[in-house]
C-alpha cells in the first residue's frame, strides 16, 4: 500500500555535548549535519520498512533543500516538495545530552509557508493511507494545509493517522481536537496525551474515542498503548542503549503504520513500532 506522509522536512545539525552547557563560552561537542524533520523522518523509515512512500513537504530553493531531497530520494522516499523561493529550507539545531536526551532549537523556513496549494492530488493518487505530522497543524500559518491534507484524505478514502509532535504547542486542545475529528488513528505520547486530555494515563485515551477512531500512545520506557472501543492493549519497551532520542517517536509512528497497514494485529503493530522506536535511539540522527 502506498502511504503519503505530510508534514516537515530539513536539515538537523545535532550537537553532543557530555557536559553542561557553558552559557556565554565553548562546550566541546560532536557535531554532524543530517536531514530531518517529523514527516521526513516517518517517511524515511516507513521506506526503510518496505512501504511505498510519498513525502509531501516545502523546502527552501537553497543547498540544504537539495540535500534533503537526494537524501530522501537515495533512502526509497518519493518526495513531492514544493520549492520556496523566498524561506529557506527548515533547520533544527539538536542539543543531546550524554543520556541522549534532546532539546531542539527550530525554525521551521519554509515548511511555515507550506500550503494547500501544495498538497498535490497526484501524490495521492493510488494512495491507501495518509499520515500527518501535528506541526503542520500547530503552526497557524501551515495549519490550512494540514486541513486541506486531511480533506482530501477523506474525499479520496484514505484512512488518516496524525502524529501531535508538540505537547508544548498545544494551547488549545479543543481546537486541536476538531482539526482531527474523523481521523483513524491518533498517535500522540504521554505529554500530548496530558495536553489533549489532562491525565498522561493511557487510559484518559478511551475519552477521545467520539473524535478518532483508535489511539496509540507511547510511553517511554514504559512501552506504548493501543486504544480502541475493542479496549486497550500494551506492549513492553525494547533494551536500548540511547545515544540519541531524536525522532524515536517518528520511527515508531512507521512501525506501527508499516504493521498496521499490512493487516497484523494491534499488538503487533505496536511490537513493530516499538522495535523501530528502540532502533532510532542507537544511533546520532532522527532517518535510519
Amino acid at each position: 500500500m502506498k502511504v503519503v506522509v505530510v508534514g516537515d522536512a530539513g536539515l538537523d545539525v545535532v550537537a553532543r555535548h557530555e557536559g553542561p552547557i557553558v552559557h556565554g563560552g565553548d562546550s566541546r561537542s560532536r557535531v554532524r549535519l543530517a536531514s530531518g524533520g517529523a514527516g521526513a523522518n516517518t517517511a524515511a523509515w516507513l521506506a526503510a520498512s518496505g512501504v511505498d512512500t510519498t513525502l509531501i513537504a516545502r523546502i527552501g530553493d537553497d543547498a540544504g533543500g537539495r540535500l534533503v531531497r537526494a537524501e530522501l530520494e537515495s533512502s526509497g522516499v518519493s518526495c513531492a516538495f514544493a520549492v520556496d523561493e523566498v524561506a529557506p529550507t527548515c533547520c533544527v539545531v539538536v542539543l543531546v545530552d550524554g543520556s541522549g536526551q534532546r532539546s531542539m532549537l527550530p525554525d521551521r523556513g519554509a515548511n511555515a509557508r507550506f500550503s494547500p496549494a501544495d498538497v498535490s492530488p497526484a501524490a495521492l493518487a493510488g494512495a491507501g493511507h495518509l499520515h500527518l505530522s501535528g506541526y503542520v497543524l500547530l503552526d497557524p500559518s501551515s495549519r490550512p494545509a494540514g486541513l486541506a491534507a486531511l480533506a482530501a484524505a477523506k474525499e479520496a478514502g484514505l484512512t488518516t493517522s496524525v502524529d501531535p509532535q508538540a505537547a508544548a504547542l498545544i494551547t488549545d486542545a479543543q481546537a486541536f481536537l476538531a482539526d482531527v475529528r474523523g481521523t483513524d488513528l491518533l498517535m500522540p505520547n504521554t505529554a500530548e496525551l496530558l495536553a489533549l486530555t489532562g491525565s498522561a494515563d493511557p487510559a484518559a485515551a478511551k475519552a477521545l474515542l467520539d473524535v478518532v477512531g483508535a489511539v496509540v500512545v507511547t510511553s517511554g520506557l514504559d512501552g506504548a498503548t493501543w486504544v480502541s472501543a475493542e479496549g486497550a492493549v500494551s506492549v513492553p519497551a525494547e533494551e536500548a542503549e540511547c545515544v540519541d532520542s531524536t525522532g524515536a517517536g517518528d520511527a515508531f509512528d512507521a512501525g506501527v503504520l508499516a504493521a498496521w497497514l499490512a493487516g497484523e494485529s494491534t499488538v503487533d503493530a505496536l511490537r513493530a513500532g516499538v522495535r523501530l522506536g528502540a532502533r532510532a535511539v542507537t544511533k546520532v540522527g532522527a532517518q535510519p
